[in-house]
């Protein structure tokens, strides 16, 4: 009997060391802040809370990066009460001028933040941004819009990606991708391990007074490949966040029931942390 009871707890033991190994190699739920733009930083912080999300990328109107360093720091410590991290912030501008760059790594150092998203208009902006890269050992992550923007074709990123530092990488926007006519499963698949953030948005392509659109969704009820992307992700042991964004005026006034169905949406394919 003390044989079987020892084995018994020793299958107990290696099923929830595997099922802690499982939590620990599942994406994150997170938070764009641009779902949130109607909002103050005080409600974003209230909301994210509210929804159980911990990993936020603020856009500017919340978080700053050339507000001054005591601002930016009374936030961060907003954000620690709370048990909330800031985890990369943009999309962000950036330029030929090196210095001007220079504010958003600088920015990122105190911050604590190990991840920018950037969407360069300019390729020639690359030599700075990846010298930048090297000094501060910060990573740099390309946005994507859709059809006809800088990066709304993969191939474009991947020049880059090919021809740069490794510390620059993805910020991979599901929606746009998907409006832009590439199956975002497929693009993360190619992308490897240079894929540092996605935003989690739905997009279907429909035609609106003679005009095609791409018009946001709830997650999982447009045309992205869902199914196929969580299963690369599951195959790739892909750790990073996916931040729940909308471009949708309508969602944005009210983002409850956007955020509600996401959580909802995400954590039926990933496994929810535990509570502490």
């Amino acid at each position: 009997m003390k044989t079987l009871r020892l084995l018994a707890l020793l299958a107990c033991s290696l099923a929830l060391s595997w099922n802690a190994a499982t939590a620990q190699i599942a994406p994150q739920l997170g938070l764009q802040t641009w779902t949130c733009r109607n909002m103050t930083f005080d409600q974003v912080v209230a909301f994210a809370t509210k929804h159980g999300i911990k990993n936020i990328q603020f856009i500017k109107s919340h978080l700053d990066p050339t507000a001054p360093a005591a601002e930016s720091l009374r936030k961060k410590a907003v954000l620690e009460q709370n048990g909330l991290t800031a985890y990369t912030f943009g999309v962000n501008g950036t330029s030929m001028d090196k210095e001007a760059n220079r504010k958003l790594f600088e920015f990122a150092k105190l911050m604590g933040i190990k991840i920018i998203v950037v969407e360069p208009r300019n390729l020639a902006e690359w030599d700075n941004l990846e010298a930048l890269v090297k000094e501060y050992d910060i990573k740099l992550a390309i946005h994507n819009h859709g059809k006809g923007s800088v990066y709304g074709d993969p191939a474009t990123v991947q020049k880059i990606l090919d021809a740069r530092d490794r510390r620059i990488g993805v910020c991979l926007d599901i929606g746009w991708i998907t409006a832009a006519g590439f199956d975002a499963a497929k693009v993360f698949r190619d992308y490897g391990d240079r894929v540092f953030d996605m935003h989690l948005k739905d997009k279907k392509v429909e035609v609106v007074d003679g005009k095609t659109v791409a018009v946001d969704t709830e997650i999982g009820k447009g045309d992205a490949n869902y199914a196929g992307l969580f299963a690369e992700v599951k195959k790739s042991g892909w750790q990073g966040v996916l931040a729940l964004e909308t471009d949708s005026k309508t969602f944005s006034e009210d983002p409850n029931r956007l955020a509600t169905e996401a959580s909802t949406f995400f954590y039926a394919n990933f496994s929810k942390p535990a509570a502490k």
